[in-house]
């Protein structure tokens, strides 16, 4: 038997760039590079001679000047003396607190709701599917500016919870004021104060909030652990030690003594004069903003989880139903696992757009990351192409942040093949 030689190759031809199919799809990506990168350039430059002819450079040294203006709400110690940077650094935390109490709000309530629209139950069911279309199909804008005439037009001034017989009462047994200017809530205090570790620039850590996150991490560790050694015992004998009063001990038992050990307890507000006092007063703004975030987002939830539900087969309740599982079992054990698949991916959008439709924050003067470095910091610089290409940035990086943080779930969480 005799080899038959392999076909030489032909040799390089520049034609082949365009009608070989080899080099083909490499030569056209070539070409989109080039003129992309020309398109950057061009605007780069263009943007350069602009700002060079109206006596202007890109620089953001105005981050280090004197701010000059307050922020009503500022989870970080903040004065008008304080920078640009500082200021920005206060609305991106703003940012932040709202987005991350949105989300979870927003989707506890999204999954009620959408478990609520397969009810039974006709008229729970069309109350939800009500719910669902109000919230949906209005813009949110409007539901923020709703939300927040209503607490500012409703509800009583703090003086009408003065006196023998106020005008109003505080509620959730008396820890909580609704008020027209602001929401008087309880606050943690300690009745032995550990003190507080100073790292600089007024950056401060509770010894006592170091200590309660040394349990957590080492909770979560110990937890890791024993699962791993339950798993080896199982593996070994076949049979699966109980686990799980130990790991409730662990978690719950160091907390416990950290709680008594520093006297933890909840401080109400009390009415001094004109203000409540004693507690931590949240302003309007920002709750008008997280409650109208969180309906108007839910909706949309509620509208993924009826239908990672629905994908799922019927089946796999029928078969559950014969194991003799009851039908809230049977949602929590077998449907919303295999749902998340279908759940997670498009709810990572929803919660994109969450964190972007807080940008509408300046609609009720609640100063977030658009309203200090792309509002106030913009208008007394003059920097706008400064501000408004660090603004971008940083939504950027939120963005990326939390799509590879729900990725990473997503791939734990998925349905696992052979």
């Amino acid at each position: 038997m005799t080899d038959v030689p392999a076909p030489a190759s032909p040799p390089f031809r520049p034609s082949m760039l365009i009608y070989d199919r080899r080099y083909r799809s490499l030569t056209f990506q070539v070409i989109v590079f080039i003129l992309v990168m020309a398109a950057a350039w061009w605007l780069v430059d263009n943007t350069i001679r602009n700002l060079a002819l109206m006596g202007k450079n890109f620089n953001f040294g105005f981050l280090f000047q004197r701010a000059g203006y307050d922020i009503p709400q500022t989870p970080i110690p903040y004065t008008s003396d304080d920078t640009h940077l500082r200021a920005t650094v206060v609305g991106l935390l703003n940012t932040l607190i709202v987005s991350i109490l949105g989300c979870i709000s927003a989707t506890i309530l999204g999954v009620i709701v959408g478990v609520a629209r397969l009810s039974k139950n006709w008229l729970f069911a069309r109350l939800m599917t009500v719910f669902v279309e109000i919230f949906r199909n209005m813009p949110l804008l409007l539901w923020i500016l709703i939300v927040y005439a209503i607490f500012t037009e409703i509800l009583p001034t703090p003086a009408a919870y003065r006196g023998e017989n106020p005008e109003w009462s505080m509620i959730f047994f008396d820890h909580v004021a609704l008020t027209n200017r602001y929401t008087a809530l309880p606050t943690l205090a300690m009745t032995n104060d550990p003190g507080s570790l100073d790292l600089g620039a007024r950056v401060t850590f509770n010894w006592a909030t170091i200590a309660f996150a040394t349990v957590l991490i080492g909770g979560l560790l110990a937890r890791r652990a024993i699962k791993a050694w339950a798993q080896r015992v199982q593996d070994r004998t076949g049979d699966r030690p109980t686990t799980w009063w130990i790991n409730l001990a662990i978690m719950t038992i160091p907390s416990l003594l950290l709680i008594w050990h520093f006297g933890l307890h909840l401080e109400r507000p009390a009415l001094t004069g004109f203000n409540f006092t004693g507690g931590l007063n949240v302003s309007n703004a920002l709750v008008a903003l997280w409650l109208a975030l969180t309906l108007y987002t839910a909706a949309f939830i509620a509208e993924i989880v009826r239908a990672g539900i629905l994908a799922v087969s019927r089946g796999q309740t029928e078969a559950a139903f014969a194991l003799g599982l009851r039908p809230n079992r049977t949602m929590n054990l077998v449907i919303l696992p295999q749902a998340l698949r279908v759940i997670v991916p498009p709810l990572i959008s929803q919660y994109l757009n969450l964190m972007k439709n807080s940008s509408l924050a300046i609609a009720v003067g609640y100063m977030d990351l658009r309203g200090t470095l792309g509002g106030t910091t913009l208008n007394q610089t003059g920097r706008e192409l400064e501000a408004i290409v660090l603004m971008m940035l940083i939504y950027l990086i939120l963005s990326l942040i939390i799509s590879a943080g729900m990725n990473v779930f997503n791939a734990s969480v998925k349905l696992k093949e052979r």
